[in-house]
């Protein structure tokens, strides 16, 4: 039986526990930033009835557990099964700090000077690449920040959060070392493509195409069609960049892949990216698809020529053909696919391919010298699309690049903050506020 000791223990543990919880306040009364750093309003709104949420219900069980502590039936418990009970609500308390501890690195750096009204510009570049027409899904808000490394990440709105909560979010881990130039917005939009794949349920239904596909003609070589297939949810992402940015996708695929040959053309089978070199000829065939030009078959040849496969295992080079045997079917396959989510639609058709072809975004980046304030008038996504080609024409310096991009990120987070501040506020959600909470 639990001793009158054990009792008093638990019960200052358990009191303990919720003075701390009291300490988690909301994200609107601790984090100092500008107007124009600031999340998306929907994206606050969120975070913060999460949050509370969690917190109020953490608080409702500590209180319900001190008053069953005192209770008769309780004390027919041994002290181990009671303190198992406390351990399980103290676990639910770190799952919350975990939860906090996501957010807050999300929006602690929109402190940083000029860092975050930057970001902030990001987030309306993400929501831009997710936004489709059509209404074939309700698109969540999304929130950016950068961190340290080489690689970006996401993590999806509606996925698990510590503790099993869903995110009420989506948020995108962008490489610090990336901004500010074209290639973040391949990083951020392949991001995107996640969420937006998953919305549309791609990967599961291309996965069965590919199924048929191997079953109707191709099952003597079955392997590159399998690995395609195993490597899905990745080629999609990057589909999703080259669909709203052209070429600027694959040049910023290749500034992130340009690595030591041994790890270019390491072969990993079992994993959910293509290994490196195969990645970049998947988005070339994407492009040469979507976007018709010259242009691909000459960054095709830089390629190889950057990394011949001269020196390569045959093994290695044998299954490397056989890839690029099939890629012209596999990139055809994927963008005339028709997933009941498009309700008819092919997947080629959700992208602005129509008013980003090279030409066009060449004519926009002439017209835009002239006229530098046109660039305001468009979608973000076409900007870095614009941007994009004209570096890759050599027609724009790297220091013109970033002047520009800069320049467009501040604006954009800062006609945010306008347009949110000249909206009513909607009503605050009925959940206790955090700091109440």
């Amino acid at each position: 039986m639990r001793t009158a000791a054990d009792t008093r223990f638990l019960v200052n543990e358990t009191l303990a526990l919720f003075s701390r919880l009291q300490t988690v306040r909301s994200f609107s009364l601790s984090t100092p930033m500008v107007l124009a750093a600031a999340v998306s309003a929907p994206a606050q709104a969120a975070i913060n009835a999460h949050l509370a949420h969690v917190a109020f219900d953490l608080r409702r069980k500590l209180l319900a557990f001190v008053k069953w502590l005192h209770s008769p039936e309780s004390r027919r418990l041994s002290a181990a099964k009671t303190q198992a009970r406390y351990v399980l609500l103290k676990l639910r308390f770190n799952n919350l700090l975990d939860q906090v501890d996501i957010f807050a690195d999300v929006l602690g750096q929109r402190s940083e000077h000029g860092t975050g009204t930057w970001v902030a510009g990001l987030d309306v570049l993400a929501e831009d690449a997710l936004c489709l027409p059509g209404n074939y899904y309700t698109a969540p808000p999304l929130v950016c920040f950068l961190e340290r490394g080489h690689g970006a990440a996401i993590r999806r709105a509606r996925t698990r959060l510590p503790g099993g909560d869903l995110s009420p979010v989506g948020v995108i881990q962008i490489p610090r070392e990336r901004m500010i130039g074209s290639g973040i917005a391949a990083s951020l939009i392949h991001e995107v493509g996640h969420q937006g794949s998953e919305l549309l349920d791609l990967t599961t239904s291309l996965k069965q195409a590919i199924e048929k596909v191997i079953a109707e003609g191709h099952k003597e070589d079955a392997l590159p069609w399998q690995l395609y297939s195993r490597w899905l949810n990745e080629i999609l992402s990057d589909c999703w960049a080259m669909g709203h940015l052209g070429i600027t996708a694959t040049y910023g695929l290749l500034s992130v892949v340009s690595l030591p040959s041994y790890f270019v053309f390491r072969i990993g089978t079992d994993g959910p990216h293509p290994f490196p070199w195969i990645r970049v000829k998947i988005s070339l065939a994407f492009g040469a698809l979507l976007f018709p030009g010259p242009q691909w078959a000459a960054l095709s040849q830089q390629w190889e020529d950057l990394y011949p496969l001269d020196e390569l295992s045959a093994d290695k080079r044998d299954l490397i053909h056989r890839l690029e045997t099939v890629l012209p079917i596999f990139a055809e396959l994927v963008l005339s696919h028709r997933p009941k989510s498009l309700q008819g639609k092919q997947v080629a058709d959700i992208f602005p391919v129509a008013e980003r072809q090279p030409d066009q975004l060449r004519a926009l980046y002439d017209t835009w010298q002239q006229h530098p304030h046109l660039r305001e008038l468009v979608a973000p996504s076409l900007v870095f699309a614009v941007v994009g080609q004209a570096k890759a024409d050599g027609r724009i310096t790297t220091n013109d690049e970033g002047r520009v991009l800069s320049h467009m990120l501040n604006r954009w987070a800062l006609n945010r903050a306008r347009n949110y501040c000249a909206v009513p506020a909607a009503p605050a959600p009925a959940i206790p506020s955090l700091q109440t909470a």
